[in-house]
């Protein structure tokens, strides 16, 4: 059995004025008639699928539970953080608490504002990955590159990847400028980082015990005196307070050595900004998107969208613009630059 664990407590403000700091983007329909956040929980269920454990903040809680509702899926817990620590300490209060119950937990553990539109391909992988955790390896999915892209980190591959087949991981590589990520792109061992990881309850644990054993007290101690409240589950604030504020990347996946990825296979998107949205959502043969009450005119490689049926958006002779208009703010801004 897979426990899910989806985190969404991130802002998403590289998406305003759609997406804000008290209604960030997982949680808006950008991209189909399911928000972002309804549509990784569907994809993360199913026959061999536990309930998902979802790791939130506060704020977000009736946001979380109205929308599983309407979804028609049923959470197992929701972990309420008191205040944003980055996803290392999200993800190991997540495993501690499963193991509470199911020692041997595989967690499959995925952010919940990205766009992964093929869910047979995807579990697919998720399946080409379990042995290898099972293994007690950490597997990360990646995503083969189309492009030189300087936007996303790289997984780097022992040796170029099969397609639905655990690989070697050799290392992790940031961010790169643009020579560097077109050296990748030709060289054929690496993959885009997807975020989206795989592993034991009891390996991830132990890798916090042995690359951040700082983190280990303090989530322990928040997830020991977490608190039931409606449903929900408050880690316990003093505890939490203590924790650093890291991802999961620096502070395990990059010094462990027992890694391994999986190719995703299918088309991927963190939505980390309206170029990206543009891309997601299949530009017709002039590279223009239109949502809501909007109208492109002899537009080209341009997106518009309009959030009020009261609020007509019309865009006549644009190359290279997003125009977003809400009720209480627009922007205007060149693709380029989103």
């Amino acid at each position: 059995m897979i426990h899910p664990v989806i985190l969404c407590g991130g802002s998403g403000t590289r998406l305003w004025p759609l997406s804000r700091r008290s209604y960030p983007k997982q949680f808006v329909q950008l991209t189909g008639p399911e928000t972002l956040f309804q549509a990784c929980a569907r994809r993360l269920s199913g026959s061999g699928y536990a309930p998902p454990t979802i790791v939130t903040a506060s704020d977000f809680r009736f946001i979380v539970a109205e929308q599983l509702t309407a979804a028609g899926i049923d959470p197992g817990a929701i972990l309420l953080e008191p205040e944003g620590r980055n996803t290392a300490p999200a993800v190991l209060a997540a495993a501690l608490h499963i193991s509470q119950t199911d020692p041997g937990a595989m967690l499959l553990v995925a952010p919940s504002d990205h766009v992964v539109p093929d869910t047979a391909a995807f579990q697919r992988a998720v399946e080409a990955g379990a042995a290898a955790a099972r293994a007690g390896d950490l597997v990360t999915f990646g995503v083969a590159p189309d492009r030189p892209e300087t936007a996303y980190g790289y997984l780097e591959l022992s040796a170029p990847p099969s397609a639905g087949q655990a690989g070697r991981l050799a290392r992790f590589v940031e961010k790169p400028a643009a020579a560097e990520a077109q050296a990748m792109l030709e060289a054929g061992c690496y993959l885009w980082n997807s975020g989206i990881f795989l592993f034991s309850a009891r390996a991830i644990i132990d890798g916090f015990e042995t690359h951040a054993p700082g983190l280990v007290g303090p989530v322990r101690d928040a997830v020991a005196g977490a608190l039931p409240d409606l449903g929900f589950l408050r880690l316990d604030k003093a505890a939490w307070s203590r924790c650093e504020a890291i991802s999961l990347d620096y502070a395990v996946m990059e010094r462990a050595t027992n890694l391994a990825a999986v190719p995703l296979g299918c088309a991927w998107s963190d939505l980390g900004g309206w170029n990206a949205v543009w891309t997601a959502t299949a530009p017709d043969e002039h590279g223009v998107v239109t949502s809501g009450a909007a109208t492109a005119l002899d537009c080209r490689d341009t997106l518009l969208r309009s959030e009020s049926p009261d609020l007509r958006l019309v865009g006549l002779g644009l190359e290279g613009i997003v125009a977003i208009a809400m009720p209480d703010a627009v922007l205007v801004a060149a693709k380029s630059r989103t």
